[in-house]
């Protein structure tokens, strides 16, 4: 049985106190949330595997495009929805009807659940993993062991 990734907590926690940075994934300096796993991902496995295109802050929600949905499932290990695992990697939905586009990294599982996460007007901080944000999680993901 997995008790989560240990490795990716550490590392995140490096990154509290970064500022947010629309497209910056760079420690202490600046990061939105796709920063901080770009950057969590450099720290566990060395270079990225994909440039990261240019994106907006809407994430294409006009044409209700799942863009970071599918990145994520391209890069990361997608797995089923349930206890979460500390270094786990999740996906929120910010409001109905609108593109899953914030992520996070669980920190702490269990009663006192919590993740790190870049957030505008915050930058990067550790939050309890409250109910209204256990509602809005769509999708959970691993860091794929890319050093075997």
């Amino acid at each position: 049985m997995s008790h989560g990734n240990p490795a990716a907590v550490a590392i995140a926690r490096q990154w509290i106190g970064t500022p947010y940075l629309h497209q910056a994934s760079c420690l202490g300096a600046g990061a939105d949330c796709l920063g901080l796993v770009r950057g969590i991902w450099r720290g566990l496995n060395g270079e990225e595997p994909a440039a990261v295109p240019p994106y907006t802050p809407d994430w294409s929600e006009p044409r209700r495009q799942e863009r970071l949905w599918h990145a994520a499932r391209l890069h990361l290990v997608e797995r089923p929805l349930g206890a979460l695992l500390p270094g786990d990697v999740v996906l929120f939905r910010m409001r109905d009807g609108g593109v899953a586009k914030h992520l996070g990294v669980i920190s702490q599982a269990g009663a006192r659940a919590a993740f790190i996460h870049a957030y505008t007007g915050h930058g990067v901080i550790e939050s309890p993993l409250s109910a209204p944000w256990q509602r809005r999680i769509v999708a959970r993901f691993e860091f794929p062991d890319r050093r075997l």
